[in-house]
């Protein structure tokens, strides 16, 4: 890489630039999303105090490359924090980089400044070039389904 990213928190002041990143992460993973209505409810969640969830984002010449965002849980069967990494997605263009290390470990200091004691994401079934990251990083794998019931929103 021949520039550093820069790695910031995003606000909601940074829909412009995170909104189609978001697009085009959903479209990757071959799944939708609700940003076309519901774009104002996540700059609420970014700007909320303390916010819903937290967003970073990685610039490189003014340029917005790539974005993780995450929310702090809680394990019942650990008895224990933990940071749920909702989404990690880095443009083509620039992965193998080093763009998605470095949000990553932005992360981890994160979760490690609020006293978490583990980092938790998942990540589509196919998409070995992203598990082949994890494994590096020494993340373990546990199988598991993710379901999701939609409830209504009246």
């Amino acid at each position: 890489m021949t520039t550093a990213p820069a790695i910031r928190r995003a606000t909601g002041s940074d829909l412009a630039a995170l909104l189609p990143l978001c697009v085009e992460h959903a479209t990757y993973e071959r799944i939708g999303h609700a940003l076309g209505d519901r774009a104002d409810a996540l700059a609420s969640a970014l700007d909320a105090d303390p916010p819903s969830v937290r967003a970073w984002m990685a610039w490189i010449d003014g340029q917005a490359v790539a974005y993780a965002t995450a929310t702090i849980d809680f394990s019942t069967l650990e008895a224990a924090t933990f940071l749920h990494m909702d989404c990690l997605y880095v443009r083509e263009a620039w992965r193998g980089r080093g763009v998605g290390l470095r949000l990553l470990e932005t992360l981890r200091a994160f979760a490690g400044s609020c006293g978490c004691s583990a980092m938790q994401w998942q990540t589509p079934a196919w998409n070995e070039q992203a598990a082949h990251f994890y494994r590096r990083l020494g993340a373990d794998e546990k199988p598991k389904q993710r379901f999701t019931l939609m409830l209504d929103r009246g």
